[in-house]
């Protein structure tokens, strides 16, 4: 085999990798209806759609833990069978995981070796092992040090070791399943370099994100998937952003967000000094100051684990203050109970839809409810007012633009972009003077992420105030008047989001507390 045939690990390149016809078929549902995609060694090509349109399904299917009703799989034009992630595996395909995949307890090239075959069994080969995970971190500038235990790893390294666990199983070919999603901005521009080197020494990248602006700053050509289907394969250079989105939903979709000018008022949310434990005795947020003014969206911005869902929990009663306090609308609501929040206006839309905004059992009705159904006019005295409910329910599906085959449907058959729907239905219609919006968008589709921003913006012009918490960086900058960085519970600065950059922001976020 020639050298150009060669990776610089001295394994085959992959010249192409090439899927025909794929179908996948859950009950009742068609995760891929006759799919087509291609990769070609030097490229980063990326898997784009909405959720569920199929991109997971498709590429578990490529690293054998799916197995498809129809369609086959070419490598270098040849046909091969993948039924696990070791055939995956020994034909050069790997997968860098959204969730790391390591050992905590355990060092670095221990990592990498787990699972390997020693070069001298029955004794380990670690120092041959280390001494790999060094070429290959110089090679592409990954800075991994294979003697330190990956509980000491922040969260950008651990992703580089991920790297290098693929590499050193000779992977020619890379799926990338959101591999930014906890990475600052300064993490990702680094990521990218070192995505951008793998391409040029003849690897093959599948890049899978929902973050339009990573796919432009990173990729070569972009297909799309709707509703199963492969839509189309285009140029990353030869479209924009909103044909791109066009593409992923099928009608045309604003990608701004526009923040007119409101009377901003007196602040109705209040945090001074808070600090709260967890059970196990643990800091979880660390002497945190804020406030929230009528007619503003104040953001929350960090890298997920920092006291994003601490603070949601804090302020909506489910989580103690050991020390300071918190004020809404001016009196002292500190460690109220979530339903005295409620009774003072406070709504919470919170992160975990699933477990704590639906029962997901109950119907789309009764899950509209949760909150008041002891309330007139949802109820008299012991009553359930069914009448009142049902035109209360017909009303929010219809303003919210709530899908669901009818109001009598479990909320567990709805997808999570019509859950989400549902939840700020209901905690909007309770008419809120406090909004805590912890990941409204998490996991949910471009169109309807856009019409949840419309609503949050909404309620905004009204005079609600707003704690939007949010992982998504592109997000916290559009919908926010002012931006609050979050890093090991403590507040690292309040910014004004027309005045800082994305660069400034990312630096809080890994720590670097804002000065005057």
């Amino acid at each position: 085999m020639s050298d150009n045939n060669l990776l610089p690990s001295g394994k085959p390149r992959i010249e192409s990798l090439e899927m025909r016809g794929i179908v996948k078929k859950f009950p009742g549902v068609l995760a891929n209806d006759h799919v087509n995609f291609d990769v070609k060694a030097g490229e980063i090509h990326a898997l784009l759609g909405e959720n569920g349109a199929g991109k997971s399904t498709l590429m578990k299917i490529l690293y054998g833990l799916y197995h498809p009703e129809e369609g086959e799989i070419l490598l270098n034009g040849k046909p091969i069978s993948i039924n696990s992630p070791t055939d995956s595996l020994n034909y050069g395909i790997g997968m860098i995981h959204q969730h790391f995949m390591l050992v905590e307890t355990l060092t670095v090239a221990e990592n990498v070796a787990l699972g390997l075959k020693s070069s001298r069994e029955p004794r380990l080969d670690l120092d041959v092992v280390s001494a790999r995970i060094r070429e290959l971190a110089d090679k592409y500038g990954l800075q991994v040090d294979p003697d330190v235990l990956v509980s000491k790893l922040a969260v950008g390294e651990r992703q580089r070791v991920e790297i290098v666990k693929a590499l050193y199983r000779g992977a020619a070919l890379l799926v990338l399943d959101e591999p930014t999603a906890v990475l600052t901005p300064q993490e990702v521009d680094d990521l990218f370099v070192i995505f951008r080197q793998m391409a040029a020494d003849g690897h093959a990248l599948i890049f899978i994100s929902h973050k339009l602006n990573e796919i432009f700053a990173l990729t070569d050509r972009v297909t799309v998937l709707r509703d199963g289907r492969a839509v189309g394969t285009v140029l990353t250079s030869e479209i924009d952003k909103e044909g791109l989105a066009a593409m992923m939903v099928g009608r045309e979709v604003s990608l701004t967000r526009d923040r007119p000018d409101v009377e901003v008022g007196e602040a109705r949310l209040k945090l001074e000094n808070v600090t709260a434990f967890n059970a196990d005795g643990q800091k979880i947020l660390d002497n945190v100051s804020l406030e929230v003014k009528s007619g503003e969206i104040l953001g929350v911005a960090g890298i997920s684990g920092n006291g994003q869902r601490p603070l949601a929990e804090t302020v909506a009663g489910l989580q103690k203050v050991a020390n300071g306090r918190i004020y809404l609308d001016g009196k002292d609501v500190t460690n109220f109970a979530p339903v005295q929040m409620l009774d003072r206006g406070l709504s919470y839309i919170p992160e975990e839809r699933m477990h704590d905004g639906v029962v997901k059992d109950f119907s789309v009705s009764e899950n509209f409810i949760l909150r008041d159904h002891v309330n007139p006019p949802f109820s008299k005295w012991i009553f359930l007012a069914f009448g009142f409910i049902a035109e209360h329910a017909k009303k929010l599906i219809r303003a919210f633009n709530v899908k669901t085959p009818s109001r009598e449907t479990p909320a567990k058959n709805l997808s999570g972009g019509n859950i989400q729907k549902l939840i700020l239905a209901r905690e909007l219609a309770r008419g809120p003077r406090v909004l805590i919006a912890a990941q409204p968008t998490r996991g949910v589709d471009i169109g309807a992420t856009e019409y949840i921003h419309a609503q949050l913006l909404v309620g905004r012009a009204e005079g609600l105030a707003t704690l939007l918490i949010s992982e998504d960086l592109d997000e916290v900058k559009a919908m926010s008047d002012r931006i609050a960085v979050l890093f090991d519970g403590q507040i690292m600065g309040i910014v004004n989001s027309d005045e800082v950059t994305t660069e400034e922001l990312g630096l809080m976020m890994a720590g670097e507390r804002q000065t005057a």
